[in-house]
């Protein structure tokens, strides 16, 4: 057993306020389906800066539902960069609509407006009809949207963000460049809900569907009903009537989730900017080590820093990620790898067959996440590196 206390790569941070929240919401007359979903959505859109808010019970479903809203179905397709989480490329198949898989920046893993084009290529060249693009803000670090939303307005194609990474950087929910921006409120996010998801648009019909989309596809409002008869006696309506007018899912978030998400909504700003704080450290704390390991290049358009990424020149160091990985873990401290290309997953290879990607392969090839919550310490980010650095002037 290890002698060192466990430091993982993300972590949740509750107090008594959440789980007096929780008590609260257990004690009241609604579990699901009532006056706190409502609450969180606004509190949610506020804290996003978005106009609406729509809360789900996963960041998958909040992907889910925005594909269902712009239609994708059998006979279309979406683009998804390949350095991402599979759910983001599973939204789209989960419509029938096939995935076209994007290139990544090599040094950052973000899809650019360069990447999105030569996707858009492949994409024509096999006949598919183009119906959205999905660019992932990757470990919290802010796609180029203003170019993205460019190209992807020249070809026709409305943009969808995938800002599960992103929840603290005010112009992602405004979704200006896009329709939609999904969230996630996974215990490792920025903040937690146990599961959960939300998705922002300035677009009221999209909200309005999305609504719908998420309870089975039924709707309780007079003006949509479709069904006159069962609706309506003379100028009443019938109370008890409701209509099913597309196919929907269960995807509601109950009460008492939403109960600890206003309450964790709280403290974001703070979260965050302790993640910064700890950003910061790494990077004052790492430079000596560069080139051989480097911080994931900022950029200077918005981090919400869900993930501390670095690039390993592993070949250089004399270990493969796996020893280095071990050797870190001997001294108690977690890591990730964010994320295998999902176009190298068999499903996928399956489907579409082997694609070259050099970008999200040099990515894959170095990277690595390293602790990064709100309550890591500064002694914690110390042991960290001291560890990191340990490892390598022991090989140098």
């Amino acid at each position: 057993m290890s002698p060192y206390s466990w430091l993982p790569y993300g972590q949740h941070k509750l107090d008594e306020e959440d789980v007096a929240a929780v008590k609260s919401s257990l004690r009241a007359e609604y579990l699901t389906c009532g006056p706190r979903v409502k609450e969180f959505e606004l509190a949610f859109a506020e804290a996003a800066g978005a106009k609406n808010a729509v809360a789900c019970n996963s960041g998958t479903a909040a992907l889910h539902l925005a594909a269902m809203a712009l239609d994708l179905g059998p006979g279309d397709a979406a683009i998804v960069p390949t350095i991402t989480f599979v759910a983001t490329a599973n939204a789209v198949r989960m419509t029938g609509a096939e995935v076209v898989f994007a290139d990544v920046e090599p040094d950052t893993g973000l899809m650019n407006a360069t990447t999105f084009m030569a996707a858009c290529e492949r994409a024509a060249g096999a006949g598919y009809k183009l119906k959205a693009a999905i660019p992932v803000h990757l470990n919290g670090q802010v796609c180029d949207m203003p170019a993205l939303g460019v190209a992807a307005a020249r070809e026709g194609v409305p943009l969808i963000e995938d800002a599960c990474h992103a929840l603290g950087v005010p112009s992602v929910g405004q979704a200006r460049h896009s329709r939609m921006a999904t969230f996630s409120t996974h215990p490792v996010k920025a903040i937690a809900t146990g599961e959960g998801g939300c998705v922002t648009t300035s677009d009221d019909e999209i909200d309005a569907r999305l609504r719908r989309l998420r309870s089975h596809g039924i709707t309780r409002e007079p003006r949509e009903f479709q069904n006159p008869t069962l609706a309506f006696e003379g100028d009443a309506v019938n109370p008890y009537h409701y209509e099913m007018l597309e196919l929907g899912w269960n995807y509601r978030m109950p009460d008492i989730l939403c109960a600890l998400g206003i309450s964790q909504l709280k403290k974001l700003e703070r979260f965050c900017q302790r993640r910064r704080e700890i950003a910061s450290r790494y990077d004052e704390l790492l430079a000596s080590l560069a080139p051989v390991i480097k911080p994931v290049p900022h950029g200077t358009r918005g981090h919400a820093w869900h993930l501390y990424a670095i690039l390993v020149d592993f070949g250089d160091l004399g270990l493969t990620r796996r020893q280095f990985g071990e050797a870190l873990g001997a001294k108690g401290i977690g890591t990730a790898v964010h994320y295998i290309p999902v176009h190298r997953q068999p499903y996928y290879q399956q489907r579409y067959g082997e694609i070259r990607l050099p970008g999200a392969e040099a990515y894959f090839a170095r990277c690595l996440s390293l602790p990064i919550f709100p309550s890591l310490t500064d002694d914690g980010v110390n042991r960290v590196t001291a560890a990191i650095t340990e490892i390598v002037r022991n090989l140098r």
